[in-house]
């Protein structure tokens, strides 16, 4: 009989200690602490898809690199191209996250692409999802 128990890492279970940061800094203070897997990791992907690669100089190669699209013509070859851009990076780079669905669609009053990226952690039995919008 197959069993697959949950991993929570034990952070989540320390409610003083922080994992990571919430973005966007708009506290007062700057930097506001979040405290769970769950938000780390979703404020991980918004970090990941909102840098491009080469802006951190330390790691030129991190980013998810979305406004590479932003001059492209919104066709729909382009917003699947957006959609298969994002399912390999979150494969290679955040193998413990899985795709549950991938919106990409265009707002042509603004010119802008709305997209939105539901995941699932299976280890942790987490669902979210992240909305990003450029353009």
């Amino acid at each position: 009989m197959a069993f697959n128990p949950l991993v929570i890492p034990t952070t989540d279970f320390q409610p003083n200690v922080g994992v990571g940061v919430n973005l966007p800094f708009s506290n007062p203070q700057c930097f506001v602490s979040n405290f769970t897997s769950k938000d780390s990791i979703k404020n991980n992907l918004i970090n990941y898809f909102l840098t491009e690669p080469g802006e951190r100089l330390d790691n030129p190669e991190f980013g998810g690199g979305l406004r590479s699209f932003i001059f492209e013509q919104i066709t729909n070859g382009t917003l699947s191209g957006i959609e298969d851009d994002i399912s390999s990076k979150i494969s290679t780079y955040f193998p413990s996250v899985s795709i549950s669905a991938i919106n990409v669609g265009a707002v042509e009053d603004t010119n802008t692409i709305n997209v939105v990226i539901k995941y699932t952690i299976p280890q942790q039995g987490v669902s979210d999802e992240i909305e990003i919008n450029f353009g």
